[in-house]
């Protein structure tokens, strides 16, 4: 799930089939009760899915909603065992 408050869109990816829709037009308060809601597929079929326009989105669209991981910015000490506890 990805939500950009500037654009009001929100990115939603489904794990069973794999697809990954944006939804247009999603006010903040909007993505903060989807988020809340006890049952989000409920709340997305009964509610957010009338008021919205969406598009299912290919590969090519979704790549850069993927995170990497942050980088350490520590430097590693060849031959040590770096990690906590351990000297």
């Amino acid at each position: 799930m990805h939500y950009n408050a500037a654009d009001q869109t929100l990115t939603l990816f489904y794990r069973g089939n794999r697809s990954v829709y944006r939804y247009f037009n999603v006010s903040e308060e909007e993505y903060v009760a989807f988020r809340l809601s006890p049952s989000k597929g409920t709340y997305l079929n009964q509610i957010f899915k009338p008021l919205h326009p969406f598009v299912r989105l290919n590969p090519s669209q979704v790549i850069h909603l993927i995170r990497k991981p942050p980088q350490s910015t520590e430097p590693v000490q060849h031959g040590e065992d770096n990690r906590r506890g351990h000297r």
